[in-house]
């Protein structure tokens, strides 16, 4: 099939990519770990599986792209332990393969910049796991000769997800902790760098950062949030006393601005989205109307 997407981890984002092709004429077989998620994956128009638990030999043997989102685990990337061999077998029909990463494999740069050539430095586990499964993907992609395109995502916000969610129910907080800088993209930009990648991709495979125009702090965006909400703005809380959950506390042990400027100049992209100030507008706008 010229058109048969086999999403691995067929999540918030893949489902926003799929709802740009399906009505394009795509075919896309979406798998989640939980049987709950099927009946949504359904809905969309795409075909449901349960991985793991449903053989998935014809949707590999068949598909003509792979989006992989799953994360790894301290074993290692749980779709290549799965199905190393098979995708491997199908490397002759496959014109691209994505891998969802993260900005996180370049670790604290202590609020420089970073792009695509920086060398990875990841200091906490989830980072380290990732890094580890990028080059696994890297490995399997030159002994199989398929094209593979790393996309090293930011945070990930949009609608039912991100600051407003946390102003409305009571968990949003002002950690204020000096020269912390985050960067994040819309869901619909994910999608739109993924569509805008299968469409036009970079001849033998790529890696890209995705994320917006406006690297800033998270009070910033929070403060932001709670006034466009009309309302309270969280107390600000610093970071060296606040009392915050071990995982929560690990994210604000790096920080740094992530250049985008190979999705504009390789790819072409036009961001949606290219300022969280725009992407929370449009949300809000589509939930008042």
């Amino acid at each position: 099939m010229e058109k048969h997407l086999l999403s691995f981890g067929h999540g918030y984002s893949a489902q926003a990519l799929g709802r740009r092709l399906i009505p394009q004429g795509w075919s896309i077989t979406g798998t989640s770990r939980s049987a709950e998620n099927l009946p949504a994956i359904a809905a969309q128009g795409a075909k449901p599986k349960l991985w793991p638990g449903d053989d998935l030999s014809a949707d590999i043997s068949t598909a003509s792209h792979i989006l992989t989102s799953a994360a790894p685990t301290e074993t290692g990337d749980p779709v290549l332990a799965g199905f190393s061999d098979q995708i491997k077998a199908a490397a002759p029909h496959l014109k691209w393969v994505g891998y969802l990463s993260t900005t996180g494999v370049y670790g604290d740069h202590q609020g420089g910049k970073v792009d695509e050539e920086t060398p990875l430095s990841p200091s906490v586990k989830r980072g380290n796991m990732r890094a580890k499964a990028e080059a696994e993907w890297q490995k399997l992609a030159a002994e199989a000769g398929f094209p593979l395109y790393i996309f090293r995502i930011a945070g990930i916000y949009g609608p039912g997800r991100g600051p407003f969610a946390k102003v409305r129910n009571g968990t949003a907080r002002c950690i204020i902790k000096k020269n912390q800088f985050f960067s994040r993209i819309h869901v619909e930009d994910i999608a739109n760098i993924l569509a805008t990648s299968i469409a036009n991709p970079f001849k033998g495979g790529r890696i890209y950062n995705v994320c917006d125009d406006q690297p800033a702090p998270p009070e910033d965006v929070i403060r932001q949030a709670a006034k466009m909400l009309e309302m309270p703005i969280p107390p600000d809380e610093a970071f060296e006393t606040a009392d915050m959950h071990p995982m929560a506390r690990s994210f604000y042990s790096e920080s740094r601005k992530v250049s985008n400027a190979r999705i504009k100049n390789e790819l072409g992209v036009k961001l949606l989205y290219p300022t969280y100030h725009a992407g929370l507008t449009a949300i809000l706008e589509a939930e008042q109307g």
